[in-house]
C-alpha cells in the first residue's frame, strides 16, 4: 500500500497544479498543512508552464494497493 500526500494549488493562470509527498507522517495535521502550504506560496519557488503558485485549493491523501501476480 502506497500513500501520498498531494498539496493542491491554483496557479496564477487559475490552473490546478500539485505536489506529491511521498509516504506521508500520519495522521497529517492540519495546521501544520497549512503552515507548511503558506510557506511554500510565501517562498514563491516553484513556477507551473502557466505561472507561480497563487493560492491554496486543498491538499489530500491518495492510497494506492499494488498486487504483485507470480507468474511461472
Amino acid at each position: 500500500m502506497a500513500k501520498t500526500l498531494e498539496l493542491q494549488f491554483l496557479n496564477s493562470a487559475g490552473k490546478t497544479v500539485k505536489i506529491s509527498i511521498d509516504s506521508p507522517i500520519e495522521p497529517v495535521d492540519k495546521a501544520t498543512l497549512n503552515a507548511a502550504m503558506d510557506s511554500i506560496l510565501a517562498a514563491n519557488i516553484f513556477v507551473s508552464n502557466e505561472g507561480d503558485f497563487a493560492t491554496k485549493k486543498g491538499a489530500r491523501i491518495i492510497d494506492r494497493n499494488v498486487t504483485d501476480i507470480t507468474l511461472m
